[in-house]
């Protein structure tokens, strides 16, 4: 496990129509890109902080769709060569042979976005037939790692809602027969997309706590087929809060400590929600000094100025999305 996790979304160029996305093909937005030399810079002050810290830094490339992003076969084996571990989240549209071989030879963690069986999560994604490739090619991912002894950790996401609910039992089975290790879930959320989708699928609060009372047979049922359910008790506690319309506010998250999110105009934040107002500029954190001064520098900050997202945080991590019960 790494002791600094730094999630970058590199790019808001998408090949989906996810109908729940505000990254969505079908949607006039910007579509920027991070600068190669830019993330390369900061990668290599990153490297150095591990270095000078002895801290395992993981790297994990977020979109939209990171397999969009032109340098990510040159910029991502520079980065692991200075030490640093990589990951990566992905749609896997572009999960092609040559892809996989790149990803079992240089990451650390690969998570694909996987939101229902076959029908459902073709359908919600506008991209028939994507089901049966994404099946092909984790499986490819792990006989790769088989091969070679070694090779990324696969996790699968899962956005539940109210058409996928009651089937995401059998999905994580089919999961587990892809070869995939660990699986994540959140509820759908709203604030990227709201509308008529997100009304007609959201979870209600009796919807969470069905699933927390199957949870634990659930976990060991996978358990023994070689997968992981991961998520807290409190994470659950803050989904049903989130459905409930109930807002969590959060006074300290020990910010920069354990997470960084940078985004593609080259903004470090505490997480997503904070870095476009209250995120440092990237080209500002030139030495390994700088990362290290991070935490105290946004603690005192938001201590005198709290970021309006802090009064109803939504950010997953901060409640246990990552905890293994």
């Amino acid at each position: 496990m790494a002791d600094l996790v730094v999630v970058w979304r590199v790019t808001e160029r998408c090949d989906l129509a996810c109908r729940f996305c505000g990254y969505s093909r079908e949607l006039r937005r910007p579509r920027r890109h991070s600068p190669a030399e830019s993330v390369l810079a900061f990668g290599r002050v990153l490297a150095a902080h591990a270095a000078a810290t002895g801290r395992r830094i993981l790297l994990s490339w977020l979109g939209g769709e990171p397999a969009l992003w032109p340098p990510l076969l040159t910029v991502g084996p520079e980065l692991r060569g200075l030490g640093l571990q990589l990951g990566l989240t992905t749609n896997g549209t572009r999960l092609d042979p040559a892809f996989c071989a790149h990803l079992a030879e240089h990451y650390a963690q690969v998570t694909v976005s996987v939101d229902g069986l076959a029908d459902w999560h073709d359908q919600v994604r506008g991209a028939p037939g994507l089901w049966a490739r994404l099946a092909a090619s984790i499986q490819r991912l792990a006989a790769l790692r088989a091969e070679r002894g070694a090779g990324p950790r696969l996790r699968a996401n899962v956005v539940l809602m109210r058409g996928n609910l009651a089937d995401f039992p059998a999905l994580c089975e089919r999961l587990a027969e892809w070869g995939v290790d660990e699986v994540t879930f959140n509820s759908l959320g709203g604030q990227e997309r709201p509308g008529e989708f997100f009304e007609r699928q959201r979870l209600a609060p009796e919807d969470l706590q069905a699933l927390g009372r199957r949870l634990p047979a659930l976990r060991a049922q996978l358990r023994e087929r070689g997968l992981t359910l991961v998520g807290g008790a409190q994470y659950l506690d803050r989904l049903e809060a989130q459905a409930r319309g109930q807002a969590w506010p959060v006074l300290d998250c020990a910010p920069g400590q354990r997470f960084l999110f940078v985004d593609e105009a080259g903004r470090a934040g505490p997480c997503s929600f904070t870095a476009a107002g209250r995120g440092v500029p990237i080209a500002e954190l030139t030495e390994p000094a700088a990362l290290v001064n991070l935490p105290e520098l946004w603690r005192a900050r938001f201590a005198l100025d709290r970021p309006a997202p802090c009064a109803d945080c939504r950010s997953t991590q901060v409640f246990g999305k990552f905890v293994t019960p």
